[in-house]
């Protein structure tokens, strides 16, 4: 089979099918023979640099590898140097393409799946990117020595086989629509990455040696190492006439800024010292981001609308913590924050209050749950709330006739019936401990500003709130290491949440540090029905177990519910960048828009000399 050739079939053996990619439910926009993604200038310029800032919080960074627990790799590491099997368009939703593999089959019962690899893949050393690379990838993201996380997302497959040089095989546990693609997105690096005297060292141990991966672009080694990160287009790059790169990686440079904290940053932009920035604070968009430069039009600030999940910004509780255990407590947490106030007050109303995890998809639980979902949940009405089985849980609010008076009073008697009470100035409970909460944060996240009014109502509940701020690097570690109280933290959402989620909310990974089920969750409910999500069979069962889910955990009130924006409001420099005219519905989740600029846009260059 020449070309990329997917051969889907039905859980119900029906006949196969030739795609040009994979589907989740077999729906494709793009046909055999396309040339290009429709959000590309596939004659975009190739030169210049893009400076850009970093896309997280960290302050340095001490390692090269972006796959191992410990320590910080240069923001974007991963998606410069590392290529998968597929690639995902940035229009379509559970949709991918070939880019290191030219085929791939699976099977009728969906339990496998085997990609052919292009003879002309190459790693960075030049060398062919082999189906033993792809085996070692996966062993070694899949060990005790890679992230825990990778672990959890490849929980359900048995195996990857080579079957011959670019032939390699996976083999899943169970059937699970989605499988495909989670293998399809693993990052491919060579098994000489580490490599020493001949030998590999262990991968926790893979630190500042250069990456061998096969993607577009190549780590520059300088002088700053822990600082800036440089990363350089590799002219000889060997994918970059195929059709999923065409106009894409039109940059020569990407200079990735850091800085010590927010308000360096914002200066930085606004001295020039780098090209564009995604806003995620309000007041810096509307007061704080006004000077020359803005005015001048060197510096456009622009709001891009989409279609991504809104994802779920929460503050979160420990639950390990006994005083959080009991779900009332929780919920009279939820009603002393007055969102309102601090929409009008401190967001100038540019935010709206999260009310799930599935928040703008089709995954979002609305109104009453359907009999496909009621049926997924009564297996487990004994442990559940009873609200979980009516309307979908909706924060709490104070616009009239609501208001924080009764909201507060709400809290006290929950607060009441799950045994604490007022004495000597301080909420106790029954052993005459004070309800103290210390909520860590990064010191660049002005999380006194926006906890302030929050911390005057709990005050008056009773409650002492300690605000305990530290840098990044030891915010990271305590919540990696399950070492807080409260925080809050951004979750990307998804439309197509899977094995994934047993991460995030799954009982197992609750005693896990590095896992990503901060709360320490544990719900045979929500295992029961994140499981169930890998073996629904057809997009109305997938879609009302999701539901499901979604109802579960807002009804738990694990997560105390911030807020979130359907747009992303990015500032940048038209001097320097060139936005591309169609904006994509959905850009990559996890690092939304950062992507789309390195990828997409391309560098303002001079005109060329007459000459």
């Amino acid at each position: 089979m020449r070309g990329f050739t997917f051969l889907l079939a039905t859980l119900l053996a029906a006949p196969c099918w030739a795609a040009p990619g994979y589907a989740v439910w077999g729906t494709f926009k793009y046909q055999p023979g396309f040339t290009h993604f429709d959000y590309v200038n596939p004659n975009a310029p190739k030169g210049g640099e893009l400076r850009m800032v970093a896309g997280s919080r960290i302050s340095s960074y001490d390692k090269y590898n972006p796959f191992t627990l410990r320590g910080n790799a240069p923001s974007f590491t991963d998606e410069l140097l590392f290529e998968g099997l597929l690639a995902s368009p940035y229009d379509e939703i559970g949709v991918s393409y070939g880019l290191i593999a030219e085929d791939v089959e699976v099977p009728a019962d969906l339990k496998s799946a085997t990609f052919r690899i292009r003879s002309e893949a190459r790693f960075h050393n030049g060398d062919p990117v082999k189906a033993s690379d792809v085996k070692y990838s996966f062993d070694t993201l899949n060990s005790k020595f890679a992230h825990p996380k990778y672990a959890t997302v490849f929980a359900d497959v048995e195996a990857c086989d080579v079957i011959d040089e670019r032939t390699v095989r996976f083999r899943f546990k169970k059937t699970d629509r989605q499988l495909p693609l989670v293998v399809g997105a693993m990052p491919i690096f060579s098994s000489k990455w580490g490599m020493e005297n001949g030998k590999n060292k262990p991968f926790d141990q893979v630190v500042t040696d250069i990456p061998i991966g096969s993607g577009p672009y190549k780590i520059l080694q300088g002088k700053s190492f822990g600082r800036d990160a440089t990363f350089a287009r590799d002219p000889n790059y060997w994918g970059r006439n195929l059709a999923v790169r065409k106009g894409t990686n039109n940059f020569d440079r990407i200079t990735v800024k850091i800085y010590r904290d927010s308000t360096a940053q914002l200066e930085a932009l606004k001295a020039g010292e780098f090209d564009l920035m995604q806003f995620f604070s309000a007041g810096d968009w509307t007061r704080r981001m006004n000077s020359k430069r803005v005015r001048s039009g060197e510096i456009v600030k622009e709001e891009f609308k989409h279609k991504l999940p809104e994802g779920f910004y929460s503050y979160v509780l420990n639950l390990r913590q006994p005083k959080y255990q009991d779900r009332r407590v929780r919920m009279a947490l939820e009603l002393a924050m007055d969102y309102e106030w601090m929409n009008l007050h401190l967001f100038r109303g540019a935010y709206k209050r999260v009310k799930g995890v599935f928040g703008n998809t089709d995954c979002e639980a609305n109104g009453l749950p359907s009999p496909q979902e009621l049926a997924l949940l009564e297996p487990f009405r004994a442990t559940l709330p009873a609200e979980t089985f009516g309307p979908m849980a909706v924060a709490p609010n104070t616009d009239p006739p609501n208001s924080l008076r009764d909201n507060m009073r709400k809290a006290q008697a929950l607060l009441a019936q799950a045994g604490w009470t007022l004495r000597d100035g301080a909420l106790r409970d029954a052993k005459g401990n004070a309800f103290v909460i210390e909520f860590l944060d990064s010191t660049e996240a002005r999380g006194a500003t926006t906890t302030a009014a929050w911390r005057r109502a709990l005050s008056q509940l009773g409650i002492e709130f300690r605000l305990r701020e530290v840098d990044f690097a030891l915010w990271q570690e305590r919540l990696e290491s399950n070492k807080f109280d409260m925080l809050s933290i951004s979750f990307p959402g998804t439309h197509f949440p899977g094995a994934d989620y047993a991460d995030l909310f799954g009982s197992k990974a609750a005693d896990i540090p590095g896992s990503g089920n901060y709360s320490g969750i544990k719900s045979p409910a929500i295992d029961a029905l994140v499981a169930n999500l890998t073996v629904a069979d057809n997009r109305d069962a997938y879609l009302a177990t999701c539901r499901a889910l979604d109802r579960t955990i807002a009804h738990g009130h694990y997560m105390i519910p911030a807020w979130t924006t359907t747009g992303r409001r990015i500032a940048y420099s038209p001097w320097r960048v060139v936005r591309p005219p169609v904006v994509p519905a959905y850009p990559p989740e996890g690092v939304p828009y950062m992507n789309w600029f390195m990828t997409v846009w391309w560098a303002q260059l001079p005109p060329k000399s007459a000459n």
